[in-house]
């Protein structure tokens, strides 16, 4: 009975979403943004989870006041409406367009020094702007790299989005890797053999290297460093900044320097350090663009 009633909510949501994502698709990408970002600007605040996000910016940038706050996380509602929003657009957003919807890449000859090149690399960001245009953004510069992934709970909603994903990707499709050990043991393999891959950092672990972000204490997962110094492959940063609904820029940044100090463990630290470093900077350009939703630094410093 549990099972059979499970699997009715599961069709509910699916049918719910299913109609949202045809009403989104049906407008156009700038208008589809617009929508659901005001939609998630007025409701989102009064959520519980963004007591998180007030507790994180009083942790991370203790200057600022409470109105400051209050106006940065009614921007990070409206930064993820209007991410999802965008997300049965982002397949047919073209490069360059002069105005409106569109993106434009950054720092694109790194992506093509790398497409030449060959061989393993490493992409690292974080949930900054419209983190969505990333696989697809790079992959058409030549360098379509694979991914993590965390399933929604629900398969049926699962697969539509995964749907989406794999349309803005086209022909150059590549492996999805689920976050756990498993995954983690596939991932490794790839970059082993030569794949590319991309990676979002900037999630708390439970273990992991302790490292510093924004001051403070942080476990931060050390996958990404590992397999870096491990099989000596760049590193290459990139972010999204939004410029307007549905119009995105791609800055990829040159591959980072690697630490070479002759002890292992203490190369590992100073990468990761490095890492949360340059997710931090480019945070405090706009700390609208970041989402603030998760308990990012230890439990005992929330209330």
């Amino acid at each position: 009975m549990k099972k059979l009633l499970l699997n009715i909510l599961y069709r509910l949501e699916a049918l719910v979403a299913a109609t949202l994502l045809g009403f989104l698709a049906r407008l156009r990408p700038d208008h589809s943004s617009s929508v659901v970002g005001i939609f998630c600007r007025i409701v989102g605040p009064y959520l519980p989870v963004s007591k998180v996000a007030y507790r994180n910016l009083e942790l991370a940038m203790p200057e600022l006041d409470d109105a400051a706050r209050k106006q940065i996380v009614c921007g990070v509602w409206e930064n993820l409406g209007r991410t999802i929003g965008e997300l049965p657009h982002i397949a047919d957003l073209q490069e360059n367009t002069p105005s409106g919807p569109g993106f434009e890449v950054q720092g694109a000859e790194y992506l093509t020094q790398q497409a030449e090149y060959g061989g393993s690399v490493l992409f690292v960001s974080g949930h900054i702007g419209n983190w969505e245009m990333l696989p697809p953004a790079v992959a058409r510069h030549g360098v379509p790299f694979a991914s993590f992934y965390r399933a929604a709970g629900n398969p049926l909603v699962d697969g539509m989005i995964r749907s989406l994903r794999n349309r803005a990707m086209g022909k150059m499709q590549v492996p999805l890797f689920a976050k756990g050990a498993k995954g983690a043991r596939e991932a490794l393999a790839y970059v082993k053999s030569g794949g590319r891959l991309g990676m979002l950092v900037d999630q708390k672990m439970n273990d992991g290297v302790e490292a510093t972000f924004f001051g403070r204490s942080a476990m931060t997962a050390p996958a990404l460093a590992a397999m870096a110094l491990r099989y000596g492959c760049p590193v290459i940063p990139g972010y999204v900044e939004r410029l307007g609904p549905a119009r995105l820029r791609v800055v990829v940044e040159p591959p980072l320097e690697m630490p070479n100090t002759g002890d292992k463990r203490q190369d590992l630290q100073n990468l990761v350090q490095t890492i949360n470093d340059r997710l931090e900077l480019w945070i405090r350009k706009n700390p609208s663009s970041w989402l603030w939703l998760h308990r990012r630094w230890p439990k005992n410093l929330y209330r």
